[in-house]
């Protein structure tokens, strides 16, 4: 068996035949779960930078990831399941302290598409993220960034 000089593989003494003709359909199916891969992964990482790019968009100014780096806002590192309110050395509104909430992802989901509607008297005059996919690639960067 010989190669020809594009790398097919040819038969014995039939010059420029390739021995199996369905070399081109494994290429392909290889070729495609290559670039599958390649896409989900992408897909994962622009998840990610469309979280970062919406929190340095809207939560940044007031906001940050470090633990104990409180702003006009407080900290929001370790926010996916602490109790509202609870963030240390910052002045809540009495409405944030006493609502009882525990930011988990569907609460924060709620409290981001509008602040007021869910805690009326709040502080935070945000008006809120009214897209959907901004809010829950928000969520995932919060819950992947902010480490307490």
């Amino acid at each position: 068996m010989a190669f020809s000089g594009s790398g097919t593989l040819l038969a014995p003494g039939c010059p420029g035949r390739a021995t199996w003709p369905g070399h081109f359909a494994l290429s392909a199916i290889v070729a495609g779960i290559v670039a599958g891969a390649c896409l989900f992964g992408s897909g994962a990482a622009r998840a990610e930078e469309r979280g970062e790019a919406v929190f340095k968009r809207n939560c940044s100014i007031c906001h940050s990831l470090d633990s104990g780096k409180n702003r006009v806002g407080p900290s929001l590192a370790g926010v996916v399941g602490r109790p509202a309110g609870s963030a240390p050395q910052f002045h809540y509104s009495v409405a944030n302290s006493a609502s009882g909430i525990v930011w988990t992802e569907d609460k924060l989901d709620d409290y981001l598409a509008d602040p007021q509607r869910m805690v009326p008297g709040t502080l935070m005059v945000f008006p809120g993220l009214k897209n959907s996919d901004d809010r829950q690639a928000l969520i995932k960067f919060l819950a992947e960034n902010s480490a307490d």
